[in-house]
């Protein structure tokens, strides 16, 4: 059974140094044990934070970065090197800067890739590449409680017979995206939702407090589940 732990911390700034410290540190102890780690990346203001901050840790250098899957947990279903893209956005962030076994950084596939503009065909494509388990899977928190392109009432979030999905009329632009479904997302070994600021406050608290209907209440890892919050994001939880 997963255990959850929440963690609080002062602001976003402190948020991204602890996420980033925690990241290093579980990529270093999967490549301890097993010699390889993998990881599911996620978009938005705070993932690219984290990203960066990694960059300047002295302890990534232990890492062996030739070792390190790397996957996304949503895509938006765009042209590759699209700024909007969460792929587009790790890269100018961190991914850029390191020496990546390119084999083994998995971006979702593009709206100009070999499939064109068929999500279902893309999805499926990432479905076929994907190796579970995970050791880390990151999730931001939307204001809504969606994690990954699962949103509340969206028939996505209920998929359990494929490991992705395509996501059409998404709720937020653009309306076609690609995502990892509940399934996949919870057979990471851990799960970590990460959300900092006062616009997250009610879906933190909503989903912490065991309200369903929110995705992010289903998001957890067969290990543990980590809530990493700045304080603003935390102020409703129990």
């Amino acid at each position: 059974m997963s255990k959850t732990l929440v963690v609080v911390v002062p602001d976003a700034d402190v948020l991204a140094a602890t996420v980033a410290s925690r990241l290093v540190a579980k990529i270093v102890d999967a490549q301890a044990e097993r010699g390889a780690a993998s990881v599911v990346l996620t978009g938005g203001r705070i993932a690219a934070k984290v990203l960066r901050t990694v960059k300047d840790l002295p302890a990534a250098r232990a890492i062996d970065w030739s070792t390190v899957d790397l996957w996304w947990g949503d895509e938006r279903f765009l042209p590759a090197g699209d700024p909007d893209r969460n792929e587009t956005q790790a890269r100018e962030a961190l991914l850029d800067a390191l020496p990546l076994d390119p084999a083994r950084v998995h971006p979702m596939p593009a709206s100009d890739g070999p499939d064109g503009d068929n999500a279902e065909a893309a999805a499926a494509r990432y479905a076929a590449e994907l190796r579970t388990p995970f050791d880390v899977l990151m999730l931001g928190v939307g204001e809504d409680g969606h994690v990954a392109s699962l949103f509340p009432e969206h028939p996505v979030l209920n998929e359990a017979g494929q490991a992705t999905a395509a996501v059409h009329n998404s709720p937020k632009p653009p309306p076609t995206r690609i995502t990892l479904t509940m399934p996949t997302i919870q057979s990471a070994d851990e799960v970590w939702l990460v959300a900092a600021g006062p616009d997250k406050t009610d879906s933190v608290g909503a989903a912490l407090n065991g309200d369903k209907t929110k995705p992010a209440a289903h998001a957890t890892g067969t290990s543990r589940t980590y809530w990493l919050l700045d304080r603003a994001a935390a102020a409703k939880i129990p």
